[in-house]
């Protein structure tokens, strides 16, 4: 489906600067969908912003436009309406030929990091790693498919104090690492972190580990090596669950940059760009400050000589560049990282690791809530394993399939389940926080999951019935079928814009919009029982919704089953 809207927008712009000047060629036309018939298919104010700027009046500036605007072979021709506005209504055989035409993007020659997901060794991956980890998959989809080259960064947490104390408690225990599988694992990282909180001994013990760990002890090493190894099988069953694109393959984890944390303190005091402070090294930038009005640091180097994940960070910006060449960095962390991204973007700027020519921007997103409204907990408090979550949901969808025939109920509630989820962690706006209510999410009406792969399930069966579709779209009448034809024409520039914003709910958005317009489609426009012309256009019709809504549901990760 090709996308009609820049190409009007071009129109639009080539006439302002016909009529008016070419400094006004530059005004974005602002071309929107219109919102009742009687407006045509788009509607623009660009008359009404170049009349404010002109000092004229909107209708006759409205008149001039159109009188340069040369759109006859895609509009009927151009109505002007209220104050000013101007709506456009595409000929019957442009709306078919964008919705025939297949939908291509060119490699852009770009390269895109998407930094996403992040657990910690040692310890099961939970709630709060789901938005991540759903939204970085989508986001990676969608730019690969705008023609990005994308490189998925797994940034586990591997280094670092806890695991001097975990090593040490180990040998305090005399437990072989062999035996510990991740819930061991875990278990071992909460005695390890009340011994280490009440024994400073203890605590001295294990930051001399942490230095041997550092330092690449052998022995040490190899304790540590297990740990991750561990912890690296375990969350690819996880991935492999929830149908996420992750392999170890895109592990790069704290660890990677190691030998790079000296190098980036030598570098920086070099610049002039630390201070020591308490015993610590730290960057103080213009414009961070705290509520007490102090100056906030960028601590890079501790004051017992360790280095913190802000100097690992540093790291993996440095590399990302230098290395990995890119030209846009996307972190998706929750909100509560918004300062500290912002901090190491400016430091890595200022020091230069970061040049103009690339982008580095923080995907945050809010909080998954329970039913209470409060960050989602289990009911003695503690964190929710992401697993039990999934596996909840697959079973909820599972129940919702018995006595259905002509499924595969494993594989489709599986598929429906999961799917559920990831939509509606991703149907909302992600800067926004939202309620895990697993019965709201499978449901199969509404803004949901379930609703959007039934429509694509019935459009699959619809099409056997008919025999398939070789087709094109020739015939559209009933104002049913023009709406959602006019909607499949939005596909591309929805996908754009999910892009250019990462706001995968835009794309959401669309799709319901997509499933919403079908659904009245169905009601006013016989498929099967039409005749001729009319019901071999209505089939390519249903051909091309259903490839919209396939395509749609796979960008964000959701697979799309053929029965349901």
């Amino acid at each position: 489906m090709s996308a009609v809207l820049p190409v009007l927008a071009t129109r639009l712009s080539a006439a302002a600067a016909a009529a008016f000047g070419p400094s006004y060629g530059e005004l974005d036309p602002e071309l929107r969908s219109a919102t009742r018939p009687e407006f045509g298919h788009y509607q623009t104010n660009l008359a009404l912003r170049l009349a404010n700027a002109l000092g004229r009046p909107p209708r006759e500036i409205a008149t001039r436009l159109v009188a340069e605007l040369q759109v006859a072979d895609l509009c009927e021709p151009p109505q002007i309406a209220g104050p000013g506005f101007v709506n456009l209504t595409l000929r019957a055989e442009t709306l078919a030929a964008a919705v025939n035409e297949p939908l291509t993007f060119g490699p852009r020659g770009e390269r895109v990091v998407v930094d996403y997901s992040q657990p910690n060794v040692a310890k099961q991956m939970h709630v709060g790693h789901l938005r991540s980890t759903v939204i970085g998959d989508a986001l990676c989809n969608v730019l690969r498919y705008v023609g990005y080259e994308v490189i998925r960064q797994n940034h586990v947490g591997d280094w670092g104090t806890q695991y001097g104390m975990m090593i040490e408690q180990l040998e305090d225990e005399e437990l072989d690492p062999e035996t510990l599988d991740l819930q061991g694992l875990q278990l071992l990282y909460e005695r390890s972190r009340k011994h280490f909180d009440a024994d400073g001994i203890f605590a001295d013990r294990s930051r001399l580990r942490v230095v041997a760990l550092q330092s690449g002890d052998p022995g040490t090493r190899a304790i540590w090596r297990r740990m991750v190894d561990v912890s690296l099988d375990d969350f690819q069953q996880v991935y492999a669950l929830l149908g996420s694109a992750l392999t170890q393959d895109d592990v790069v984890g704290e660890s990677a940059y190691n030998d790079d944390l000296q190098p980036i303190v030598d570098e920086l005091s070099a610049a002039g760009l630390l201070t020591e402070s308490e015993g610590a090294l730290c960057a103080f930038l213009p414009g961070f400050l705290g509520r007490d009005g102090q100056p906030l640091p960028v601590i890079v180097r501790k004051s017992d000589g360790g280095f913190g994940y802000s100097a690992t960070d540093l790291a993996a910006v440095r590399h990302r560049v230098s290395t990995l060449h890119a030209s846009r960095i996307v972190y998706v962390v929750d909100h509560r990282q918004s300062l500290h991204f912002d901090q190491i973007f400016t430091l890595a700027r200022t020091a230069g690791w970061l040049p103009p020519t690339t982008t580095a921007e923080h995907v945050s997103f809010g909080t998954v809530l329970g039913p209470n409204g409060k960050p989602f907990k289990t009911r003695a408090g503690g964190t929710v394993k992401l697993t039990v979550l999934l596996n909840e949901a697959v079973a909820r969808a599972d129940s919702l399939l018995e006595g259905r025939d002509g499924v595969d109920r494993q594989t489709t509630a599986r598929a429906v389940g999961i799917g559920a989820v990831k939509y509606a962690d991703l149907s909302s706006d992600r800067g926004n926080d939202y309620v895990f209510d697993l019965d709201r999410m499978v449901a199969m009406t509404g803004n949901t999951g379930p609703y959007l792969q039934y429509a694509h399930a019935r459009l699959t069966r619809l099409l056997a019935k008919a025999g398939g579709s070789d087709g094109e779209v020739t015939d559209l009448k009933d104002p049913a079928e023009v709406r959602l034809a006019l909607l499949l024409t939005g596909f591309a520039g929805t996908v754009a814009q999910v892009a250019e914003t990462l706001q995968p709910h835009r794309l959401c958005t669309y799709l319901y919009e997509v499933a919403a317009a079908l659904s009245a489609f169905y009601e006013l426009c016989p498929v099967l029982t039409s005749e001729g012309a009319t019901r071999a256009s209505r089939i390519a019709l249903c051909a091309a919704t259903r490839k919209v809504l396939q395509d749609g549901l796979g960008l964000l990760g959701i697979t799309a089953p053929d029965a349901m």
